[in-house]
């Protein structure tokens, strides 16, 4: 009984040390999340201090913890371009607000209307004699989009800026596909839809060619005349016409020659640069660190002025991202979440107008459909209804706004792509090659179709491309009825062709330039709502409790520059890595991973993000799974 009784003392004693340990692992839980949280409390006189590390994105992905812990990196930082716009706009009329600090050393990039949105809430800040200035190592083209609208422009002298303007290289994989014996079946309508030519060619053809020509010129003339309006004194066509000489000129020091050139106004570190910013804002009491000033960071000053997502007669839903099948995202179009939340919305009674926020290359069709659907419901009510574009709004982005009574795009909008696709990867080669051989018995011509391993029938290959055709006929149908015009004329701009936001609205695909407040402004006054008795609800805004608390602690404050951000011109060109391993990933999703007929426009450049712990983790299932057939 003695040893019972000894080993029952340390049974309840493990007990009570395990009670013990996890009452500590929740409390340090509860004080992390309290800690991760913005607390409008920290908002003092000073600078509003906005850091602009990562990507400037229409819709903040949500942190995945499962993904996230097991690949063992920090997921990308993103900032939500309206969350900037609104920060801007309330800083100009805060008297807390001295000036507005923009720290853009580990910036990364954003879409060219994105930029041109918040570059416009900074001008509107120094409009109130509110000074805005910009930090950064190295400039590239979206950090001068921004700091072209600054009032002082400050630069390390280690750094320098470069502008490329934009456009790039796509992968091409024919050649490798062909190597590995894959047979990749493809069914489209449109002579310019060529989101499925890395997979049947080796290079564009001379339609996509064209089409890419026309649309960057556009997108790099928009830029220019941008930048040019905003900082008169940059020398502009100087470091875009021969920048060897340029930069030759000041003996290789790209930061006196970015000087030289306007694109920067000063040059210093980030303690002489703080120095400034100290003599405008004052000095920060609490430290004697030099370079330091007092400031309020963004996330707590946005939550102590509000955002107003939890009610409002006016609801604004984003369509961001890539648009799928089920409840993806936010930071994807998961055709039902959407719907989801529209049809919750549309259950209220107080809901006067919808805004729906486009921002997406396309996807599938049946999503695509899927929220188109939901919008009409609201029509169908005599609920009025805009669709705002944002940089991209092409393909399925456009097949949701056929059901809208008004389109407000930027001239820098992507948009069009009017055209379908589908694709399926076939082995029978390379099942031949190592012994596989696919025999059996149909009862017609349809029995056990498709068939990836003995290949698609003659039968099958014609009912596909049929039913991409049609598919083709819904999009021009949907297209010409929207837009008030025949299915002819619609084809005439349509075959897949994408076109920038001045062109559209020449061709009449959109009805007026505005941004996303000029669509809210719009429907509000034909819901007849009184101006200022009214809000804007954006559904399913609400960030998770817990991504705050993921990304601090997934973030490896040592990592080195490249992989940070910030750094020299040397650091901004590692991004390209990301880039380039995002790019491999979504073109071999497209291909193996995607299910139905695809309306997607590849072409439209994406946001600037890199590939996401849960898409590097989808791309090795689908290497093991084409390695393990």
């Amino acid at each position: 009984m003695s040893f019972i009784g000894k080993a029952w003392k340390v049974i309840v004693g493990i007990k009570d040390a395990m009670v013990i340990v996890f009452l500590l692992l929740f409390f340090l839980a509860l004080f992390s999340i309290l800690s991760a949280t913005p607390n409008p409390g920290q908002v003092r006189e000073g600078a509003l201090y906005i850091d602009m590390s990562g990507y400037v994105v229409e819709e903040r992905a949500t942190v995945d913890p499962i993904a996230t812990l097991l690949s063992g990196r920090a997921p990308p930082v993103e900032l939500q371009a309206r969350d900037l716009v609104r920060a801007l706009d309330a800083a100009a009329s805060d008297d807390r607000i001295k000036a507005v600090v923009m720290d853009m050393t580990a910036f990364v990039g954003g879409g060219q209307v994105h930029m041109q949105a918040i570059g416009e809430a900074m001008d509107r800040v120094r409009k109130t004699e509110k000074p805005v200035l910009t930090y950064a190592i190295a400039y590239g083209d979206d950090h001068m989009h921004l700091a072209a609208h600054a009032s002082e422009v400050w630069a390390d002298p280690l750094g320098g800026a470069i502008i490329a303007g934009p456009g790039g290289a796509n992968l091409y994989y024919a050649e490798l596909l062909d190597k590995l014996n894959i047979n990749t079946r493809v069914y489209r309508v449109g002579e310019f839809k060529s989101a499925v030519e890395p997979y049947i060619l080796n290079g564009p053809s001379d339609a996509a060619r064209e089409n890419r020509e026309a649309l960057y010129g556009a997108l790099w003339e928009e830029w220019q005349a941008n930048v040019k309006k905003a900082r008169p004194s940059l020398d502009l066509d100087r470091v875009i016409g021969d920048p060897v000489a340029w930069v030759e000129a000041s003996s290789g020091d790209l930061a006196e020659a970015a000087l030289e050139a306007g694109l920067v106004d000063k040059l210093g570190d980030s303690v002489e640069f703080g120095t400034r910013v100290a003599e405008i804002v004052g000095e920060d009491t609490s430290t004697k660190k030099p370079g330091t000033y007092a400031k309020s960071d963004l996330r707590p000053f946005l939550a102590d002025i509000g955002n107003g997502d939890s009610s409002g007669e006016i609801a604004v839903v984003t369509v961001a991202g890539t648009i799928v099948d089920g409840d993806a995202g936010p930071g994807a179009a998961g055709g039902a979440r959407i719907a989801g939340l529209l049809n919750d919305a549309l259950a209220t009674d107080d809901i006067k107008g919808l805004v729906v926020r486009v921002n997406s290359p396309g996807g599938s069709v049946l999503a695509s459909e899927e929220i188109r659907r939901a919008v009409q419901r609201f029509r169908d009510k005599d609920i009025p209804v805009a669709v705002s574009f944002g940089n991209v709004a092409a393909s399925g982005g456009y097949w949701v706004a056929t059901s809208s009574d008004r389109i407000f795009a930027q001239p820098e909008t992507i948009t069009g792509s009017i055209g379908v696709f589908a694709v399926i990867p076939t082995f029978e080669d390379a099942a031949a090659e190592i012994g596989v051989n696919a025999e059996g018995f149909r009862t017609t011509p349809l029995s056990g179709q498709p068939d990836i391993i003995a290949g698609l029938s003659p039968e099958v290959d014609a009912i596909l491309q049929a039913s991409v055709t049609d598919t083709y006929n819904d999009f021009l149908t949907r297209v010409a009825e929207a837009r008030g015009i025949t299915t002819e004329q619609v084809d005439t701009m349509a075959q897949g062709r994408v076109w920038d936001g001045g062109t559209a609205r020449q061709l009449g695909l959109v009805d007026q330039f505005g941004g996303l407040q000029d669509a809210i402004n719009w429907v509000a006054e034909k819901a007849e709502l009184e101006e200022g008795s009214w809000n804007a609800r954006f559904l399913g805004s609400q960030e998770a409790s817990y991504d705050s608390l993921i990304r601090q602690l997934m973030t490896d404050t040592s990592a080195p520059a490249a992989l940070t951000g910030s750094g020299d011109l040397f650091s901004l060109a590692a991004h390209q890595r990301e880039a380039l391993l995002g790019q491999i990933t979504r073109d071999a999703q497209l291909l193996a991973g995607t299910r139905g007929v695809q309306a997607y426009c590849l072409e439209c450049p994406g946001e600037a993000r890199p590939i996401s712990p849960r898409e590097q983790g989808g791309l090795m299932e689908l290497v093991a799974t084409w390695l393990g057939r």
